[in-house]
């Protein structure tokens, strides 16, 4: 399996960012990320199908909000929260200090 491509910090974009982070799986799966060090994709898929969990793992990569690794056959992923961080610091706190809509 070929590793995967993952912009570097100087390269996250701020659109994308809000992009990635305006799905609400894809926020979950952020705040999921962000109370834990790693998760694989099984633990974060919620039981949505294989095909509709990748496509939103792809779009968090691309954003450069999660770092994916494969080990064997297993997907690790894992929040990239210094590297948003230090690219517009304070956003993606105040992201995940918003209290979800009851």
């Amino acid at each position: 399996m070929r590793p995967y491509k993952h912009p570097a910090p100087s390269e996250l974009a701020l659109e994308r960012v809000l992009y990635a982070l305006s799905d609400s799986i894809r926020l979950d799966i952020v705040r999921h990320l962000s109370r834990v060090e790693a998760a694989t994709c099984g633990e974060l898929d919620g039981g949505r199908p294989k095909s509709t969990v990748s496509h939103h793992f792809k779009v968090l990569r691309e954003a450069g909000l999660v770092l994916t690794e494969t080990t064997g056959t297993t997907h690790v992923n894992r929040l990239r929260r210094a590297d948003v961080e230090s690219r517009f610091p304070g956003l993606l706190t105040a992201i995940l200090n918003q209290q979800t809509p009851e």
